[in-house]
């Protein structure tokens, strides 16, 4: 299984190319699905929805819009079937792992990633982990997020709070961003503390390379690993 997990996408060089080496082609050569249904959770300007977009669109890329709101089970597996990255997007991630449970994304991925990278951006990042309990809902309401199974931090009626687990790790994007407050290191140190999971928190220069069980680091900012 081979996943790159990015706080703000193909911020870098060192990112892009590490999508590359995953992939295994040249992004003219390559096709990517991007799923963007985490973004629209609410309604707001999508400005940075646009900048990961073109930033694939700048490197070359082959981008299909793929919404799991949108599309039959039968439809989303045959558009996934047909490229080489599945790239999620961010936005809410209590409402993204909601749509991949109803949409069957979460049990079509395991099989689907046996020969296709795994691409996500912050919540399509941090979906993947074994825990959403860094999200930036569940910080802000720390009495609220009791477990996996709760499900009202996201939009009522449509909130999960499962994960994937493709890693055995919980991934926070955004490190020492200005726009969230609440993912800096004194903050992160307090509430890791109680956690049996390793943690890795990324700025939106930083990603997370993972091969099967190898997990490495690719970087051009700032980064911190809890628990290790």
């Amino acid at each position: 299984m081979k996943l790159l997990l990015t706080s703000g996408g193909l911020t870098n060089d060192s990112i892009a190319k590490a999508l590359e080496r995953l992939v295994g082609k040249n992004p003219q050569d390559t096709k990517i699905a991007f799923i963007p249904t985490a973004a629209h959770a609410s309604r707001s300007d999508k400005e940075w929805l646009i900048n990961d977009l073109y930033r694939l669109h700048a490197r070359g890329y082959y981008v299909d819009i793929i919404e799991l709101t949108a599309l039959s089970r039968q439809q989303l597996r045959a558009a996934l079937e047909q490229v080489d990255v599945i790239f999620v997007g961010g936005g809410n991630t209590f409402y993204l792992s909601y749509w991949m449970q109803k949409s069957g994304l979460a049990k079509m991925l395991p099989p689907l990633l046996k020969s296709k990278v795994y691409a996500g951006i912050s919540a399509g990042s941090m979906i993947t982990g074994s825990s959403l309990v860094l999200s930036s809902q569940a910080i802000t309401n720390p009495n609220a997020f009791k477990d996996e199974d709760y499900d009202e931090l996201g939009p009522v009626g449509e909130s999960s709070g499962s994960t994937l687990n493709l890693v055995d790790l919980i991934f926070r994007p955004h490190l020492n961003s200005r726009h969230f407050s609440m993912a800096r290191i004194d903050i992160l140190e307090e509430r890791t503390k109680d956690l049996h999971a390793v943690v890795y928190a990324l700025d939106d220069d930083s990603a997370l390379c993972v091969v099967d069980d190898k997990v490495n680091v690719i970087s051009e900012g700032v980064w911190k690993v809890f628990n290790s």
